[in-house]
């Protein structure tokens, strides 16, 4: 093997996630070699495309499934995207975030009431975020406060921030770590290569290093970091890692209608349900469109719209008594086997648009079913885990780490919201096995200082590690 395909470090998917990764090695590391390899051709094709997500910079403040605990580790990778991008040229920067308004809608007294509760709670760590009443919604969103020009019946409050970045386009913002990733190749010491267009088939470890096997032939490196969904989770368990998950892809689907919304409007979790509740949000690429959902459907596929990962599927199903077990526990709840039945009737057609316009009237009670459309071609892939041994659907994210040199990541939480901070535990984790030196000080300026100041917030510890 020649000395030109031995790294450092490879990354293994360019999504965000990896373009994020591979920024804050070169950045931030004394590493000499690294290499990115993707199997399409450009980054960001799969779930950090625009299409494929809410679009939302999830900080913790409008998700009402957040602890107070785990809603300040959000917030502090959140305000990472945004330091990041706000110190770019306001033509990238412009292209990568976006302001609006944005808020949590709680509607009837239940609702209401917890909200008011919640905003006592969070209001310290969110010092911007306000208690908006009937008449502060109308003020920001109109078609949430009014129908037919009077107010709505239902009691109606909300929390949230008039104008703020909280929307984001993580194609660009991957293309971007990719471009800076380009520039500090060309100018500097450090080789830091891209290759896309190259799948990688297997990765086995080889005394100290771990050889990869590629479309392009074979690749040597000494850590290797593996982010790529649920192909993550295939890739360990070829190598004999994480046997004891079962992966359950959840596909989630939007609905288009006329601009009704001026940014982001998210409503009440259930806690009895383990998936995000539905929300509008004022598209960022689609322009004069509302986009509304997720919905979410089990789907035996590792990529939306991608018959060829139904095999892979399969694969990393490993289904046995302890998966039907957990489904079965699952089923059993009446909010969560309904809620799996509606998500299902949503896909139908012509049935769809007149079963989802009723969970787009709690957010604009005016829209009617003729209103709204499905939007086809939209939508991506969670891969949920199973813990077989707990019996037990994960619903954090999951790193898997053999201690030598290699990670995977799978369910990144929240999404692509996640990358810097999820890049962060990953770089500490290959300069720990490496010896390598990073340059917290720089990273510190560049990424927990700006527009928000996170220096006092601790990283989280690496959790769900196997």
């Amino acid at each position: 093997m020649t000395a030109s395909t031995h790294y450092d470090c490879i990354v293994v998917g360019g999504g965000v996630s990896g373009t994020a990764l591979l920024y804050e090695l070169a950045r931030f590391t004394d590493l000499k070699r690294l290499l990115l390899l993707e199997r399409r051709d450009r980054p960001a094709q799969v779930n950090s495309h625009a299409h494929n997500n809410s679009q939302t910079i999830h900080c913790g403040d409008i998700e009402t499934n957040y602890t107070l605990t785990k809603a300040a580790a959000v917030k502090r990778t959140a305000s990472m995207i945004v330091n990041y991008a706000t110190k770019l040229p306001a033509r990238e920067r412009d292209g990568i975030i976006h302001r609006m308004p944005k808020m949590v809608l709680g509607v009837g007294e239940r609702e209401c009431n917890y909200l008011r509760n919640r905003y006592e709670t969070f209001r310290e760590l969110y010092p911007r975020m306000q208690l908006l009443e009937r008449s502060d919604i109308a003020d920001i969103e109109p078609n949430v406060a009014l129908t037919d020009g009077a107010w709505r019946k239902e009691e109606i409050v909300a929390t949230g921030t008039p104008d703020d970045y909280c929307a984001v386009d993580f194609q660009a913002l991957s293309e971007s770590f990719s471009a800076q990733c380009v520039q500090m190749d060309r100018t500097g010491d450090k080789t830091v290569s891209q290759l896309y267009g190259t799948e990688v088939t297997d990765i086995k470890k080889d005394g100290s290093d771990y050889v990869l096997q590629t479309s392009r032939g074979p690749m040597l490196a000494r850590s290797v970091v593996v982010c790529a969904g649920g192909h993550s989770l295939l890739m360990a368990q070829k190598m004999g890692f994480g046997l004891e998950y079962s992966c359950l892809p959840v596909a989630g689907s939007f609905y288009f209608a006329p601009e009704a919304l001026n940014g982001k409007v998210y409503t009440v979790q259930n806690p009895k349900l383990p998936f995000a509740a539905v929300h509008g949000d004022h598209d960022i690429v689609t322009e004069g469109k509302t986009r509304f959902g997720p919905t979410a459907l089990m789907l035996p596929m590792l990529e939306r719209y991608n018959k060829s990962t139904i095999r892979d599927f399969f694969q990393v199903l490993n289904l046995d008594r302890d998966v039907i077990a957990t489904l079965w526990d699952l089923m059993k709840v009446s909010d969560i086997r309904n809620y799996v039945l509606r998500n299902f009737l949503y896909e139908a057609p012509w049935l769809n648009r007149r079963l989802f316009v009723r969970e787009i009237q709690k957010i604009v009670p005016d829209l009617s079913a003729r209103d709204i459309e499905y939007a086809h071609g939209y939508g991506g892939v969670r891969p949920q885990l199973i813990d077989r041994k707990a019996r037990e659907l994960k619903m954090g994210e999951v790193k898997i780490i053999d201690g030598h040199g290699v990670v995977f990541n799978m369910t990144p939480s929240p999404g692509g919201t996640s990358c810097l901070g999820n890049a962060e535990q990953d770089v500490r984790l290959v300069a720990e096995h490496l010896g390598a030196r990073v340059d917290w000080d720089a990273f510190e300026r560049e990424l927990l200082c700006g527009h928000e100041d996170t220096r006092g917030v601790s990283a989280p510890v690496l959790a769900a590690v196997s």
